[in-house]
């Protein structure tokens, strides 16, 4: 007989009950795979299946309408048989659809879309979500133990205060995770921040489906969570809480220390851990020592009763968590999906930090400190404060390594004198009514945005629009400094600090960050008649542009009419046309393909790196026929537009190849551009006959 595998892809004996690894209840997966390379709803594109558990298989995917983008397919197939118990199921997740698209935070993936698709004549359900590239906390634990290593405090403390603000923020939602384990926290590959996958939510919706469709049948309803992470109250009776999501979190920490499995750590007999032999054989702070007990307290009333008081405990002098009256259990409640994971290192952090609208009330502020007085000032914050003074302040760090990471290392001259000077920039010191933390935090991107030059005016326009896209209640409505308007400042922040990470992502140049909210229809001219003296269209121009803008902000994919480009994000992208015609003058984007007489073929060949685009143009004659040929990763899109545009034989196409007779005589484009998150190789063949003898040869300057 075949091993089973959990959904975590943990391999156990034929016929086991339960993982295991990480405790989950095994079923036989249905044996209806979906081969790679099959797309689904015309959509979706199967890479290799993830993995596959009692409630069906998970997926990799590219997102066709997204430029390929990875994504993760979950599809939903309890163990229950036909159409009623589909529609049911699917019932409940229509249901539970709007707790699933209200977590909005940028540490756990984003919900995209319930997809329902017939394959075979069976009826299938898919949630379709983020793919994040990184590493579970599982598989890093793993590859330590072959070394007879474990986690360190030092790790720990750094996992705590980056998770802590997230549970946080769903709790505040009423959303409880219910499945925190090893297995469902990944370190994300490209700012090592950990990200919270995997939520319980879709496997009670498994579990309600089967208990309500099958009432008589022999399933019983599956308790949600990990036996050993899950506390008592949870696996026994049902109820769940804040604080029974603390307590996975305790185990979790518990395990990553110790690298032992809870089924070591706990006492058969009692139920209860193992404390005083495994916290003494492992040497730990009193605080964090402290803080591991009080979480891993048996009686719901016992342990801290929000993620924010822990956090607290973390930063303070004292390790006692001060507790507040527990709120009432709370019934089962659905949240979000899973997401899988990949194999990478954890590399240094960097969450979202923030700035004031412009209608906040100021106050005072100190003076731009060097490189060195900030970063003391950071730290001072990060070990003094919670939630988002260190949040603020760790991205702030991150920053300034990311520049390192480019190659430009910073002096204390850099941060000293910003692009824009405090005494040229229009933002208001922070109000005296906000907390030391929200002061620190906008002082933080109000450095940031100053960093890169960025307007002040044009920033609150920016991320006051998209705070009103999320908020539409709030539009035109001002922020006051009042406290219970801290949460849509808080989140006002989050969105500003996204956005600037975004754009320090673009890697503007400078004049076109220092432009932002300037450019007009007369920039757009003269734009288009710059690349024209170069023989290139501005169809060509803006597919090269695309390809950049659309990798850091997929979300504006297909919003470039005359309503986009007046708006703010309109503004960015714009820069980045303004980028992009340097790169064609320069001849860095940009190259002319020439036929030698007597010549019919020739090959152009080269890389790419993510988001980058080239062009090719080639004069050729009415009624000749041309092979072309693109060698490359599918992630590769390819172009090719007539002299006059009136023809365009592809366009942003996955489609490779191209052999027909050209319809009239000029200069034709050939645009190959990346949208792959690695560098890819690509080779270019053109073959044309009956080639005219040509007088014109390779062009050395920028044409004027």
């Amino acid at each position: 007989m075949k091993p089973l595998h959990c959904s975590h892809g943990h391999e156990n004996p034929p016929n086991s009950r339960f993982c295991l690894h990480c405790g989950e209840k095994l079923e036989q997966a249905s044996n209806s795979k979906i081969e790679s390379g099959l797309t689904l709803a015309g959509r979706y594109r199967i890479v290799r299946e993830l993995g596959h558990g009692g409630f069906g298989r998970t997926y990799l995917a590219q997102d066709l309408n997204r430029f390929g983008e990875a994504c993760v397919l979950k599809e939903f197939a309890p163990q229950v048989q036909g159409t009623f118990a589909l529609q049911k199921a699917s019932e409940l997740f229509e249901r539970e659809a709007g707790v699933l698209y209200k977590l909005k935070h940028p540490q756990i993936p984003e919900f995209r879309e319930l997809l329902r698709v017939k394959q075979q004549g069976e009826g299938r359900l898919f949630l379709v979500q983020d793919y994040i590239a990184g590493q579970t906390c599982r598989a890093i634990l793993e590859a330590r133990r072959s070394q007879g290593l474990g986690f360190n405090e030092t790790e720990i403390l750094k996992l705590l205060r980056q998770i802590l603000p997230v549970l946080d923020y769903i709790h505040s939602l009423g959303v409880i995770h219910r499945d925190i384990s090893p297995e469902n926290i990944i370190i994300r590959q490209k700012d090592g921040l950990p990200v919270l996958i995997d939520f319980g939510g879709v496997k009670q919706i498994a579990t309600t489906v089967a208990s309500q469709v099958m009432a008589s049948s022999p399933v019983t309803a599956t308790r949600l969570g990990k036996v050993g992470y899950a506390p008592h109250e949870q696996m026994q009776g049902g109820i769940i809480s804040a604080s029974s999501d603390l307590y996975a979190l305790g185990a979790t920490v518990l395990v990553l220390l110790t690298g032992k499995e809870p089924s070591e750590l706990i006492d058969p007999h009692t139920l209860t851990w193992f404390r005083s032999r495994h916290f003494s054989a492992i040497p730990l702070s009193p605080t964090l020592s402290r803080i591991l007990e009080q979480l891993l307290e048996p009686h719901p009333q016992d342990r801290p009763q929000s993620a924010n008081q822990v956090l607290q405990a973390l930063t303070s002098q004292s390790p006692q968590i001060a507790y507040s009256p527990p709120p009432p259990p709370s019934p089962q409640t659905q949240a979000t999906v899973a997401v899988a994971p990949a194999w990478i290192a954890p590399t240094p952090p960097s969450p979202p930090a923030p700035v004031a609208p412009k209608s906040a009330p100021s106050g005072n502020n100190n003076a731009a400190l060097g490189w060195l007085g900030k970063l003391i000032l950071a730290l001072v914050f990060i070990l003094a404060a919670g939630g988002f003074g260190w949040w603020a302040g760790n991205l702030w760090i991150e920053s300034q390594l990311r520049s390192e990471q480019r190659g430009a290392t910073p002096t204390v001259e850099d941060f000293e004198n910003p692009v824009i000077s405090p005494e040229d920039d229009d933002e208001p010191e922070p109000s005296s009514d906000f907390s030391p933390e929200e002061r620190q935090r906008k002082q933080t991107l109000r450095q940031l945005r100053m960093n890169l030059g960025i307007n002040y005016d044009f920033y609150v326009s920016l991320v006051d629009e998209a705070f009103w896209n999320e908020y539409p209640a709030q539009r035109g409505v001002p922020l006051s400094t009042d406290p219970e308007d801290v949460r849509l400042r808080e989140a006002w922040d989050r969105i500003a600090a996204n956005l600037l990470t975004q754009i320090e992502q673009l890697d503007l140049s400078r004049q076109a960050k220092q432009q932002l909210g300037s450019y007009d229809e007369s920039d757009r001219d003269r734009w288009k008649v710059s690349v024209n003296r170069l023989r290139v269209s501005s169809r060509a121009l803006y597919d090269l542009a695309d390809a950049q803008f659309f990798r850091i902000f997929p979300k504006q994919e297909g919003e470039t009419g005359p309503e986009f480009l007046d708006q703010p994000m309109g503004q960015i992208w714009q820069a980045t046309v303004v980028d992009t015609v340097k790169a064609l003058q320069s001849r860095k984007a940009l190259e002319r393909i020439v036929f030698e007489p007597g010549d019919t073929g020739t090959q152009m060949s080269g890389t790419l790196q993510p988001g980058e685009g080239k062009a090719f143009t080639a004069e050729l004659g009415a009624d000749q026929l041309i092979d072309v040929e693109l060698s490359s990763d599918t992630n590769a899109l390819l172009s090719i537009y007539s002299p006059t545009g009136n023809t365009i034989f592809l366009e942003d196409s996955r489609q490779h190849s191209f052999s027909g007779e050209l319809p009239e005589s000029g200069f034709y484009e050939f645009v190959v551009v990346s949208d792959a998150d690695e560098p890819i190789d690509y080779q270019l063949d053109l073959t044309v006959d009956n080639s005219p003898e040509s007088d014109i040869s390779v062009d050395q300057g920028i044409e004027e």
